[in-house]
């Protein structure tokens, strides 16, 4: 054992191994992964974008790029803004649509479900029918599970996020789970008024899991020429700077609902990964962070398996300070 227990592979490629690595798989919704990193949605494609850069297989997961009914060509203006602790996005879910997703990229994700990699299809809309009709079509193409973005405006309410009402929410999580035979996870924003209210909705409507956060609203300013920087005027905030917030929902929620928590937000080595299985998330999403270090999915898993050997912990599931007392 090296004297540092999270110290990772030299091997980009490879996970650590040896004869008394724990059991790192986790089932949630009956869907068995085979260790808890998954690739957050929109920051890895469908996952052949870092084929060249690592092996993907060795991923517990991945989230598809948000897909919509038909092709999106997403936002205008700067799309992407780097803050001093973190990444502003304003792509506005460019697609090339549910179908095309099917006929392009479907083909090459079942390959790596050859590989025991978990394919997540992370489904956007603007309307419950819009969101329910592409559920039929993800239900049928091969994926393993749908995570269901409700952060999207609905376009019937004036334009608020499906996320941010409780009812809102309700509704459109049950047009997909009668459209859907599929595990259904559901995507909560931060930015809600009352998160374990929304939770507690999807939860009642169907849902099997839920993941969180998604982006919080943010803007920034151009000083130079006295204006926003995004179109769009606010945009998502991502990366370190919302990771003890994001961890704080996580925790909260974890002791307010009983079905398996998708932590993320932030998440950039393998001890951040522990703070939220420790909190009490089942699985963990990394997106921002494989943009500084591709490989970083990679040494998280290993960071984990190491952790959990020294401490004597044999599964994800009790890692969970949530089971054991602790100290405030």
């Amino acid at each position: 054992m090296p004297d540092n227990p999270l110290s990772l592979s030299q091997n980009a490629n490879s996970v650590r191994v040896s004869a008394n690595t724990p059991d790192v798989s986790v089932t949630i919704a009956g869907i068995r992964f085979k260790n808890p990193v998954i690739a957050a949605s929109g920051t890895f494609g469908c996952g052949r974008e870092y084929a060249d850069l690592f092996d993907v297989s060795a991923l517990g997961g991945i989230c598809t790029k948000g897909l919509t009914l038909e092709p999106k060509t997403g936002n205008s203006g700067m799309r992407l803004h780097e803050t001093s602790s973190g990444l502003m996005n304003s792509i506005g879910l460019e697609n090339p649509g549910i179908p095309a997703f099917i006929e392009k990229d479907v083909p090459y994700v079942q390959e790596l479900q050859k590989q025991g990699v978990i394919v997540i299809a992370n489904l956007s809309g603007s309307s419950a029918e819009e969101y329910a009709e592409g559920a039929r079509l993800l239900d049928i193409c091969g994926v393993d599970m749908v995570e269901l973005n409700i952060s999207c405006p609905n376009v019937t309410s004036g334009g608020i996020a499906f996320g941010l009402d409780p009812e809102a929410a309700s509704s459109v999580t049950r047009a997909v789970r009668k459209a859907l035979h599929k595990p259904l996870i559901v995507k909560l924003s931060p930015n809600a008024p009352d998160i374990i209210a929304v939770a507690s909705a999807c939860i009642a409507a169907g849902a099997d899991a839920l993941s969180l956060v998604n982006t919080f609203k943010a803007i920034a300013i151009d000083i130079e020429n006295r204006r926003p920087m995004f179109d769009n005027v606010s945009a998502g905030l991502s990366g370190p700077a919302i990771r003890p917030i994001a961890l704080r929902m996580v925790w909260e929620l974890a002791g307010a609902v009983a079905v398996p928590i998708i932590g993320l937000g932030g998440i950039a080595c393998a001890n951040d990964a522990l703070e939220f299985l420790l909190a009490g998330a089942r699985v963990v999403q990394v997106g921002t962070a494989t943009f500084m270090n591709p490989v970083v999915m990679l040494e998280i898993i290993d960071g984990i398996a190491a952790y959990m050997e020294k401490k004597g912990v044999s599964c994800i599931e009790d890692l969970s300070i949530r089971q054991f007392p602790y100290i405030i």
